[in-house]
């Protein structure tokens, strides 16, 4: 099977090898020269506006897809009228506007924060007043990983804010107060089958995905899996879905969905019976789902501006590093690492957690964090 990606980063690289175990091959439409996922398969090298560099991953490839939301939508559209293409065009551009996208969950009646548009500075302020302080203002397009926000804390921190984003068309939502962040990453076929994975609780830094940690048997799984079912069903949508979760009480809020492989569920390489990218691919391609099950706990580590020492990694026991072969720089995912529960126990995890984290080079807070959660779940 041909398999076309637009996009050349560490989620078509990670695509790309869990393909090649199913016998696909792999083309990538990327402007960067140095896509990590280049040495995968075949590169075209060239901006994504480039109508003959699309003709030609239309004419070779038998399906294609895409690895971030923030693909050109008029491209994807193209496409899809001359080749097969999951996620449709209709998903991304209900995913990559955050507008559409908080009011597709109200009208599935999926729990979000309350939220307004505002495409000026007058109507930034009217909208504060409405859905109160603090608040988030957010592009409506074109934000990642803490990228096109900025916190209102106060009434004088406005005009600040709306200069911080661009002054461009946004939503400025409230702040919801929850207790875990969570996220839920399911996959639907091209005949309807649907799998879901456990959730997975997220902790971020500066807007960036530290780390993530499975959560077998939790007790709000089944409630986010009738919530990303809503999505799914509604948009007919064929791929991997992840959509990201606030835990207030017992009750899930969401707060975006991806349409594509998603960071928090890199721990499925190790530590699902099939992974997200084996799966996004099989669900593409019209081939039947693997399972989605995991038999031990897991924890995926972002390795975020520098790597580690690998060996030292690879001390810890269970621990796989992924390198993505990207330059290091600050803020920029360069790997990660996947560790799976041996079986000694959930304090003996959580040292080695701990241990990655720190190899990493995060600080010791988020080493408490979860220290004080293990330590009150076996109190």
């Amino acid at each position: 099977m041909r398999i076309g990606i637009l996009g050349g980063g560490q989620l078509a690289q990670m695509m790309a090898q869990s393909g090649a175990g199913l016998g696909m091959e792999f083309m990538f439409l990327c402007p960067d020269a140095l896509a990590c996922a280049a040495p995968y398969g075949q590169h075209i090298c060239a901006p994504f506006q480039d109508e003959k560099a699309s003709w030609q991953l239309a004419r070779w490839a038998e399906v294609v897809t895409y690895e971030f939301e923030n693909v050109p939508l008029d491209l994807v559209s193209s496409l899809e009228k001359q080749v097969e293409l999951h996620p449709s065009s209709g998903a991304l551009s209900v995913a990559r506007d955050r507008l559409l996208e908080k009011s597709r969950f109200r009208e599935l009646d999926i729990p979000t924060a309350e939220f307004m548009p505002v495409e000026g500075l007058e109507e930034l302020r009217q909208a504060v007043e409405i859905v109160g302080l603090p608040a988030i203002l957010k592009t409506r397009t074109q934000g990642y990983d803490g990228k096109g926000q900025a916190v209102i804390r106060k009434i004088e921190d406005i005009a600040a804010a709306w200069a911080q984003v661009g002054g461009v068309p946004c939503i400025v939502e409230s702040v919801v107060r929850f207790s875990r962040e969570l996220s839920i990453i399911a996959v639907r076929g091209r005949s309807g089958e649907v799998a879901f994975y456990p959730l997975s609780e997220n902790y971020h830094r500066e807007g960036i995905l530290r780390l993530s940690l499975s959560c077998l048997n939790d007790p709000l799984q089944f409630q986010a899996q009738r919530l990303i079912q809503r999505l799914l069903e509604d948009m007919q949508y064929v791929g991997v879905l992840a959509l990201e979760l606030f835990q207030v009480g017992e009750k899930l809020y969401a707060n975006e969905m991806a349409p594509r492989v998603h960071n928090s569920g890199h721990w499925t390489i190790e530590g699902a019976a099939t992974s997200q990218f084996e799966n996004h691919l099989r669900a593409i391609c019209g081939m039947p789902l693997g399972e989605t099950g995991a038999s031990a706990a897991a924890a995926m580590v972002n390795l975020v501006g520098r790597l580690p020492d690998e060996a030292a990694i690879r001390e810890i026991p269970n621990a796989t590093p992924h390198f993505y072969g990207k330059g290091e720089r600050p803020g920029r995912k360069v790997g990660h690492i996947t560790l799976i529960d041996g079986g000694e126990g959930a304090r003996v995890f959580a040292h080695r957690v701990a241990h990655l984290l720190k190899l990493a080079g995060e600080d010791e807070g988020l080493a408490q964090v979860l220290n004080d959660k293990q330590s009150a779940q076996t109190s």
